[in-house]
Order: C-alpha cells, then sequence, then structure tokens
C-alpha cells in the first residue's frame, strides 16, 4: 500500500486545532485497513498513513473512544469497531442499485461459473459493493470491501471509459503517476477498453490484471444521484475463454445495465429471468 506525502516542512497537520484535518487523518487511519487485515499496529498504521506517530497515538485514542476502533491491549493492536462497521452496512442496504442488482448478478454468476461484481472508485483503487458466486470452487474468491487496482482490471477500466473526458482525465492522470512504468501500460489498457466500450458496449479484460483470469465490465450511470459504478464478470481462462467473453458474457451484462436503468427509471424491466435467452444470446427486454 502507497504512504502518503508528509508535508515538506515535517508536520503532519494533525493539530487538534484545525478540525478538518484532524478528520482527514483519521480518516486516513480507517482507510489504512483492508479486508486482509484482522488487526494493525501502531507501526502499520504509521507506515500506511505517513503519519507522525504521537498523530496516529492520538487519532487512534479518539477513534477507539468513539466506537471506530476496537484496541486489544493484550496483543497492542487495532481492529475496525463496530460504529465503523455499522456505517458500511448502511450505505450498503440503502443503496437501490446493490438490491435491484444482485439477483441479475447471481443469475449470471450461475450461468457462467465465474464471479460477477459490483464496484466504484476509491483513489486508484474499485472496492467491491456487492458480490455474486456460483457454486464452482474455483471462483474468484474477493468479497464486499475487496480492492482490485483501477489500472489493470476490467473493473477499473470499465469504470474509467465510461467517465466523460473532464471526470476521467485527473483520474487518468493521478495512476500514471502511480505506476512503475510511468502508466505506458496503462494507457494502452485504456486505449483498448476505450474502442471496446465503443465499438462492444462493455470493456475485456484478458490477462491485464492476472495472466489466468479473464474479465468484461461495463459501466453503469445511475439516475437517482448514485455514484457511478461498474459491473464485471470475472474467472479464469478455463471457465471464461476469450470468445465467451465477447460473444456471451458481454452482451449479458450490457442487457443488466438496460434493466437497471429501466428499473430506476420506474419501468417494469426485466424479471432475472430474461437476462439472457436460451442461445447465450441477450433475452428481450420487458
Amino acid at each position: 500500500m502507497r504512504k502518503r506525502s508528509k508535508s515538506t516542512d515535517g508536520a503532519d497537520g494533525g493539530s487538534s486545532g484545525n478540525p478538518a484535518a484532524s478528520l482527514t487523518r483519521g480518516l486516513d487511519i480507517l482507510r489504512a485497513f483492508t479486508p486482509d487485515d484482522a488487526t494493525l499496529g501502531n507501526q502499520e498504521l504509521i507506515e500506511r498513513t505517513g503519519l507522525a506517530g504521537a498523530t496516529v497515538s492520538r487519532l487512534t485514542s479518539t477513534l477507539v473512544g468513539l466506537g471506530y476502533l476496537h484496541y486489544d491491549a493484550a496483543l497492542g493492536r487495532y481492529s475496525i469497531g463496530a460504529a465503523t462497521i455499522s456505517l458500511g452496512y448502511s450505505a450498503l442496504s440503502s443503496n437501490p442499485i446493490i438490491h435491484m442488482a444482485r439477483p441479475l448478478m447471481q443469475e449470471l454468476a450461475d450461468w457462467t461459473g465465474a464471479a460477477v461484481a459490483l464496484g466504484t472508485r476509491d483513489g486508484l483503487d474499485m472496492v467491491y459493493l456487492a458480490n455474486c458466486r456460483s457454486m464452482s470452487p474455483v471462483t474468484l474468491q474477493l468479497n464486499v470491501g475487496s480492492r482490485v487496482p483501477i489500472a489493470r482490471t476490467a473493473m477499473g477500466l470499465a469504470y474509467l471509459s465510461g467517465l466523460d473526458a473532464e471526470k476521467r482525465e485527473p483520474i487518468v492522470a493521478a495512476v500514471k503517476r502511480a505506476e512503475t512504468d510511468g502508466g505506458e501500460r496503462f494507457a494502452a489498457n485504456l486505449a483498448r477498453a476505450m474502442a471496446d466500450r465503443a465499438d462492444l458496449g462493455f470493456v475485456t479484460g484478458f490477462g491485464s490484471w492476472h495472466s489466468y483470469i479473464n474479465a468484461v465490465g461495463v459501466t453503469f450511470h445511475p439516475t437517482d444521484g448514485s455514484p457511478v459504478v461498474a459491473l464485471t464478470c470475472g474467472g479464469i481462462v478455463d471457465i471464461l475463454p476469450a470468445e465467451k467473453c465477447r460473444k456471451a458474457v458481454g452482451p449479458r451484462l450490457v442487457a443488466i445495465v438496460d434493466q437497471l436503468r429501466d428499473r430506476l427509471a420506474g419501468g417494469p424491466g426485466a424479471g432475472a429471468s430474461g437476462i439472457a435467452g436460451g442461445d447465450g444470446q441477450p433475452g428481450p427486454r420487458g
């Protein structure tokens, strides 16, 4: 995980005299936790946030007092507290897009034997808001809250390709600065994604994240004011060969977006069984 940049004068801006700065740095501490972290210690929080040790100690004490972190005195380590979990649960449970999308996502996951996910951007990552898997033992083991790089995944590339230029350009510039090769590979992937979206309505990611994973992604712009999201279907190449991605999975994702748009607009939409016809092509819209 990248460190935050410390200010050039050696101060971290975490003075209690600046409530906005303290809030920002408190959120940085919470964001330091990933789905793979059961607990983190002070030194790990210092390394991940780039904050001074005294600031981390002060802010973690406040967060523990408010219930956003839990402190295990025996281990000397922190874990996410009930208040933070409650905030995340409230956000997910009140999101109508997730509720409408999940049955359609599950049907596609069952049909492909792969994983279907819905996510949105957080910094230079995409964060899973919903995830549906088939009963196959070889589906991608990612869950709600998992983070994947925006630069190399079908989810990230679908999200970027669906933004207008004014919103996309600053994100692209930030990704290029963060990439070790100066963003050359990312630029090529994004150019391909933009072309795919223009020609096909969806983007493909064949080995762009991991060599053994293929994925397809689409963008969805909710009309209810919710953030832009991306829907993806991904799995190992044996389950999702490139031809199947292009001819069947991609069109099905486009059909799901059409149904979500209809339902948000108050139309009946298609039922879950209307995602695709028996020939693997998108079914009729209701």
